[in-house]
């Protein structure tokens, strides 16, 4: 059985799995401006090419998994929200491996 926020729970627990390596790693959620830079333009491509997908039948989303919260009236809430919360793990990820090799090299 599928629940409507199924799609936002997976989101919810991949950024509450990654928030602990903020203190890792260099402070991504500290420099968000930098963060909302780095995002935006993956964003805004992605987006626009779901948005293409969709109305074109390619693509689609399972309407019991996603809220029908609808951006513009084709793009879910949730995928809009894919494209900020995973390249925000991907970056929490990437600076606390970073963090960490840095300091094994510096004390190693």
């Amino acid at each position: 059985m599928r629940s409507q926020y199924e799609y936002l729970v997976v989101l919810g627990v991949c950024v509450l799995i990654t928030v602990p390596l903020e203190w890792m790693g260099r402070g991504v959620y500290r420099r968000g401006s930098e963060l909302a830079r780095a995002i935006a333009p993956v964003l805004l491509v992605l987006a626009v090419w779901d948005v293409i997908a969709i109305l074109r039948g390619h693509w689609s989303f399972h309407p019991e998994a996603t809220t029908g919260v609808l951006i513009g009236g084709v793009l879910p809430i949730e995928e809009v929200l894919f494209f900020v919360a995973i390249p925000i793990c991907a970056v929490l990820t990437y600076e606390a491996v970073r963090g960490r090799s840095e300091r094994w090299l510096r004390d190693g």
